[in-house]
Order: structure tokens, then sequence, then C-alpha cells
């Protein structure tokens, strides 16, 4: 491996621990290292997402991963409907109008589109939920991909329009501390973007 990579003994030893510290391999005295199954992997941490991401993940993975997310994102909902302040309010709703007005440039749109659910997380009070950003980074990431790939480019209306509506549903129902709306909406968002991508 050294040879294959140009790369230092302890270059390589530091790699080996950064992929076994994320589960992807696992290194045994006198055995060697061997590589795990994608079961093993730590599938929260944003790296290993990038990696199965560039790979191109499988539609089982990609079911799998969209159950996570929902379960995780309507509960954040729920949450910031109860704990939201002033200041997130106000970054939500400056993230929505960058949604639309950036709906033609597939990156910057979903930085912004990324950037809200983020904030929603965070308005959740939860830390576990905070904490996965992760998870929203490549929900987001994926499905404007799979967006795009169905429909070659940015469609003449925009990646935000279909969407719109309900996200100014979703400010509403969380600035009215309404969680139970919150909740429907968020469900209705990420349905609907399931299943545009597929």
């Amino acid at each position: 491996m050294m040879t294959r990579f140009g790369v230092s003994r302890t270059v390589l030893r530091e790699a080996l621990k950064t992929l076994e510290a994320k589960g992807l391999v696992e290194a045994r005295a006198k055995v060697g290292t061997r590589v795990l199954p994608q079961s093993r992997w730590s599938l929260f941490d944003r790296q290993v997402l990038v990696w199965v991401l560039e790979s191109g993940p499988s539609a089982g993975f990609l079911d799998s991963f969209r159950l996570v997310r929902l379960a995780l994102e309507v509960e954040a909902a729920g949450l910031a409907a109860r704990h939201r302040d002033g200041d997130q309010l106000r970054l939500m709703q400056y993230w929505i109008a960058q949604r639309g007005k950036l709906a033609h440039q597939p990156e910057p749109f979903a930085m912004a589109e990324f950037e809200l659910h983020r904030l929603i997380a965070e308005a959740s009070a939860n830390p576990f939920l905070r904490a996965a950003s992760a998870m929203i980074e490549f929900g987001v990431t994926v499905a404007v991909s799979q967006r795009l790939d169905a429909q070659g480019s940015a469609p003449a209306e925009g990646l935000a329009a279909a969407a719109a509506p309900l996200y100014g549903t979703l400010l509403a129902a969380i600035e009215a501390a309404q969680p139970d709306r919150a909740q429907d909406t968020m469900t209705e968002i990420l349905t609907l973007g399931a299943a545009r991508s597929e």
C-alpha cells in the first residue's frame, strides 16, 4: 500500500486509524486489516456519507436513509415550533427567500436548502438533532442531484417551485408554535422531494 499510494508508513498508519475510527476497516494483531461491511460503517459521519455519495449509493441505501431522515426532520420541525427564537425565525425566512432566488443555480440552491433544514434542527433545542447536520446535508445533496439527473439541468420553473408553498406553510407553523402542523408539513416536503428524485 505504501508503494501503491506513494506514502510513508506514518501516513499510511494514520489513514488506516482514521478509516478504523469510521468503522470502514478493522485491524487485528497477527491477522491484518480487513474492510468491514457497510453495516459496520459510521453512517452519521459526514466524511463517510460524502464517500458513499461519490461512489454512487444503491437504491436500498437511499430508501433506508430517507426513512431515518424523515423521522429526524419531522421531529425537529415539531420541536422547532416549540423552541424557536426570533433570530432563528428571521434566518429561516432569509434562507427560504434565498432558496427562491437561487432556484436556477444548483449548488447555491442546495446550500440555501441545507441551511434552512439545519436551522430547523438547531431550533429544536435537541443536541442530537443538531448533531445530525451531516445527514441533513447528505439528504439535500442527494435530492438536488437526483432532480438534476432526471431533468438534465435546473427546470424552467427552477428547483424551488414545487415545494415553495410548503416551505411557506412550514415557516408559518413554526412561527405560530403549531408543532403538529409543522410536522405534517415537513413530512409533505420530504415526501415530495423523494417522489421528485425517483
